[in-house]
């Protein structure tokens, strides 16, 4: 679907991976999601055509890559190439979630970096340049030989955070793995809050432990993709045996899989802040979520790689506006 914009410059695609949020990043532009047509052809081949000229345009392709993984990726594959061979001026790809993030490196032997494997793909089918948000690791912006803005949802959770006055001494930031520290710290700084570390035992006889103190406190645990829900629950249950008092959550892509809904329901977390980033149903949904949007964040990057402006800005935003 295409986005209709009075500067003739820039068009903005959406396909089916996140196509509610599309919507308001068009709307950041004063724009409406025109007609575009993306069909499957009954052994599932993916038809895609572009019903307008791309013709020395910056383009800029929104697509998440939740559930069904693969056949978003292949989505955005097809309309790449599509743009290149309508002669955009630019292809930029704006990924709010980037699926295979996690496969950064061969834990094993014999293992693909699959993460790598995405990039290239993206790369060699045209793309110019790739916004996205909260990578599972930063360095990933490495697998790319194009340019890569990472944008941070940090600044948006301090936001949410600030406004129901969950500040300073009464709260913790606890991160509910140790790979996530630096996630923890960020939040930390922005509220003026002590952090915490939940490690995690490997086997249901290993319990784990917490690092930090958060005796009588109220927890904030972060981390960037929610997927089962069971590394918050079982975080959420180590601060509790420790003495602390409510806990809350916030994660940056809430893919919710099955069985999450009941876990995180059935949970100790009274409420859990997710982006939009990704889509899911409904009944997916657990009852103690709470969404806040990145449009307007994703929106304001769009705006300045079209205009050539810094995205520095962007990096440590803390603004009701982005909300």
């Amino acid at each position: 679907m295409v986005a209709k914009n009075e500067d003739e410059s820039l068009k903005i695609f959406s396909l089916n991976g996140n196509i509610p949020l599309a919507k308001k990043v068009a709307r950041v532009f004063g724009t409406e999601l025109g007609e575009g047509s993306i069909k499957s052809f009954s052994d599932g081949e993916i038809s895609i055509s572009i019903e307008e000229s791309v013709r020395g345009v910056d383009t800029f392709i929104i697509q998440a890559t939740n559930r069904p993984v693969n056949d978003y990726y292949m989505e955005l594959l097809i309309m790449i190439d599509a743009m290149k061979r309508a002669s955009a001026k630019t292809i930029n790809v704006v990924l709010p979630y980037y699926a295979y993030a996690r496969q950064d490196r061969t834990a094993n032997p014999h293992e693909p970096i699959t993460a790598k494997l995405i990039a290239n793909l993206i790369v060699e089918a045209g793309a110019t340049r790739v916004l996205t948000l909260d990578l599972h690791t930063v360095q990933v912006q490495g697998f790319f030989d194009i340019p890569v803005d990472n944008l941070f949802t940090m600044p948006l959770f301090a936001q949410y955070y600030r406004e129901k006055g969950m500040t300073d001494d009464d709260y913790v930031v606890v991160s509910p793995k140790n790979s996530g520290v630096q996630r923890a710290r960020s939040l930390a700084e922005y509220l003026g809050t002590t952090i915490a570390i939940v490690d995690q035992g490997e086997t249901e006889a290993d319990e784990g432990y917490v690092i930090g103190d958060v005796q009588d406190k109220n927890c904030i645990l972060v981390d960037d993709i929610l997927n089962t829900g069971k590394t918050l629950a079982n975080a959420a249950d180590l601060l509790k045996a420790n003495g602390a008092n409510e806990v809350y959550a916030c994660a940056s892509h809430a893919l919710f899989s099955d069985g999450a809904k009941e876990t995180l329901e059935q949970s100790e977390i009274l409420d859990i802040c997710v982006t939009d980033s990704c889509l899911t149903e409904k009944e997916q949904q657990p009852q103690n979520a709470s969404y806040i949007t990145c449009a307007k964040l994703l929106g304001e990057g769009v705006k300045r790689i079209h205009e050539n402006t810094p995205m520095s800005p962007l990096f440590n935003k803390v603004d009701k506006d982005f909300l």
